[in-house]
C-alpha cells in the first residue's frame, strides 16, 4: 500500500452521476482537499489499489455495482481508508447495511452540503496524534480472553460513527465501554453526553433530550440546550434505553433518522450531529415482542452489538481490577494502599458478583474502611458464599445429628439469606431471585423468624 501524502489530504468520489459528482467534487475543494472521482465500483478499486485516500465517498448504486463492494474491498485489503455511503432517501436499510458492512457512516441523498462537511471533518481526523494520546489510559482493564475480544470490538467500532448497542448485566461496565469507543473515535475532543433514561420524568423528557426556547412554558425562563445539542459533534450514551416510553421513542427515532431536533417552542428545526450508543440490561428484541419497544427504534440502535462481560467470567482480571479500584479509593480516602492478603484474593477470585464491577467496588470500599489501613483480609471483605457454598459447608457440620426438618430449615434459610443480600433485603426482588411468589416469600420468613428486609 501506497504511503500517506503529507500533501493535502484526498478523497475519492465514487458516483455515476457526474453533476452530483461534481457538487461533491467543488464542496471538498473547497475544503482544501485533494479530490479524485471515479464513475463506477471498478474504476474505484483500482484507485484504491494503487494510491492512499484519506477518505472515499461512494454512492450506493451504480451501474456496474454497489458501494457494499467497495466496502468490503476496503476491509478485505486492510486499507485505512474511511467510508462513506450516500444512500437515497429513506433507505434505511441500506445505511444500516453499509455501516453494519464497516461504513464509517452515510449520507442521505440529496445531499446536505452541511452535513457533508462535517462527515468529512470527522473521518478526516481519525488518524490524528490527539485520538491517538487520549486511549492510552484505558477504563478497561484486563487480559482476559473475554474482555479482550471486547477491546477487540471497540477498535473497530471506533473506526466508523455506527450506532452501537451495548447490553450486559447491571454493573458490567457498558458506559465504560462507551466512553472507550468515544475516547478512541474521532470525536474525541468533543462532547460525551451520558443520559439514564430511566431517571427521567416523562413529562420532562422532551424538554430534557431536545431543549426549549423562552416562554415556552410556565418556568421557561430562558434559553436551554437538550442532550442533542449538549452532545452536538460527539457522542450521545443513552443508558437504560429501555426505559424509554412509546411516546417518547417516536420522538427519538425521528431525531435519529433525520439528524435535527426542534426545542420546545421553537419555530424551526436545529441540525445535530450526534453517534448514538445506547446500552441496557434488559433483554431489547423481548421488549420488543411484548409492545414495549417501537420495533424500527430497535433496528436503529442495534445496528452493532457489543456484549459485556459479566465480571465472574473474567478470570484473574478480577485482581487486576481490584488493585485499580483500590488504588482509586485509597487516593480519594487519603490513605496509603493496603495489600489485598492471599485469602482475600482467593475470595475476591472465587466470588459470583451478581452485581459485578459496582459490587466489586463497594466490597473494596468497605473493607478498606474496616481494614487495619496496612492489609486487607477475607474477613474484612464480607463476602456473602453462595447458596450452595454455604448449603455444602453447613452440611459437612450437620453430620447425623440433626434431623431432617432442621436441616432443611437451615438450607433453606441459608438461600433466603443470600438472596436478600445481595438485593440489598429487599423481599420482592429476593423472592423474584429465588424463583417463588411473593406470598410464599413471605410466609417462609415467618416460619423461619427471619424479619430482615422490606417490601419495595
Amino acid at each position: 500500500m501506497a504511503k500517506k501524502s503529507k500533501a493535502l489530504p484526498r478523497v475519492l468520489v465514487v458516483d455515476d452521476e457526474a453533476d452530483l459528482a461534481d457538487l461533491l467534487e467543488l464542496t471538498l475543494l473547497k475544503m482544501g482537499l485533494d479530490v479524485v472521482k471515479a464513475s463506477g465500483v471498478v474504476m474505484a478499486k483500482a484507485q484504491l489499489d494503487k494510491a492512499h485516500f484519506d477518505l472515499c465517498l461512494s454512492d450506493m448504486r451504480m451501474p456496474d455495482g454497489e458501494g457494499l463492494e467497495l466496502v468490503r474491498h476496503i476491509q478485505a485489503r486492510k486499507l485505512d481508508v474511511p467510508i462513506a455511503i450516500l444512500t437515497a432517501y429513506g433507505s434505511t436499510e441500506n445505511a444500516i447495511a453499509a455501516l453494519k458492512a464497516g461504513a464509517f457512516d452515510y449520507l442521505a441523498k440529496p445531499v446536505a452540503l452541511e452535513q457533508l462537511r462535517t462527515l468529512v471533518k470527522s473521518a478526516l481526523k481519525l488518524d490524528s496524534p490527539e485520538v491517538t494520546e487520549v486511549v492510552n489510559d484505558s477504563p478497561l482493564l484486563g487480559n482476559s480472553p473475554a474482555l479482550l475480544h471486547v477491546l477487540g470490538l471497540v477498535d473497530k467500532l471506533a473506526r466508523n460513527l455506527a450506532p452501537v448497542y451495548i447490553t450486559g448485566e447491571s454493573g458490567s461496565g457498558k458506559e465504560r465501554a462507551a466512553r472507550l469507543i468515544h475516547a478512541k473515535s474521532a470525536r474525541a475532543d468533543k462532547p460525551f453526553i451520558a443520559v439514564n433514561c430511566g431517571a427521567i420524568p416523562e413529562n420532562l423528557m422532551e424538554s430534557e433530550f431536545f431543549g426549549y426556547r423562552k416562554g415556552a412554558f410556565t418556568g421557561a425562563n430562558e434559553d436551554r440546550e437538550g442532550f442533542f445539542q449538549a452532545a452536538n459533534g460527539g457522542t450521545l450514551f443513552l443508558d437504560e434505553v429501555a426505559d424509554l416510553p412509546l411516546a417518547m421513542q417516536v420522538k427519538l427515532l425521528r431525531a435519529i433518522q433525520e439528524r435535527k431536533v426542534r426545542q420546545i417552542g421553537g419555530t424551526s428545526e436545529l441540525d445535530v450531529d450526534v453517534r448514538i450508543i445506547s446500552a441496557t440490561h434488559q433483554n431489547l428484541s423481548r421488549c420488543v415482542e411484548a409492545g414495549k419497544f417501537r420495533q424500527d427504534l430497535y433496528y436503529r440502535l442495534n445496528v452493532i452489538e457489543l456484549t459485556m462481560p459479566p465480571l465472574r467470567e473474567m478470570g484473574d482480571d478480577i485482581l487486576l481490577i481490584a488493585q485499580a479500584v483500590l488504588k482509586k479509593l485509597a487516593l480519594r480516602h487519603r490513605m496509603s494502599l493496603p495489600e489485598l492478603q492471599p485469602d482475600a484474593q482467593a475470595a475476591l477470585r472465587n466470588y459470583d458478583y451478581p452485581g459485578n464491577v459496582r459490587e466489586l467496588e463497594n466490597l473494596l470500599e468497605r473493607a478498606l474502611t474496616l481494614s487495619d489501613g496496612l492489609h486487607i483480609y477475607a474477613d474484612d471483605l464480607h463476602i456473602v458464599q453462595t447458596v450452595a457454598e454455604r448449603a455444602e459447608a453447613q452440611a459437612a457440620n450437620l453430620g447425623d445429628t440433626y434431623p431432617l426438618q432442621d436441616y432443611l430449615d437451615r438450607v433453606e434459610k441459608t438461600a433466603i439469606m443470600a438472596a436478600l443480600d445481595k438485593t440489598h433485603f429487599n423481599r420482592t426482588q429476593a423472592a423474584k431471585l429465588l424463583g417463588i411468589t411473593f406470598r410464599s416469600m413471605r410466609y417462609r420468613l415467618d416460619r423461619l423468624g427471619i424479619t430482615q428486609g422490606s417490601d419495595d
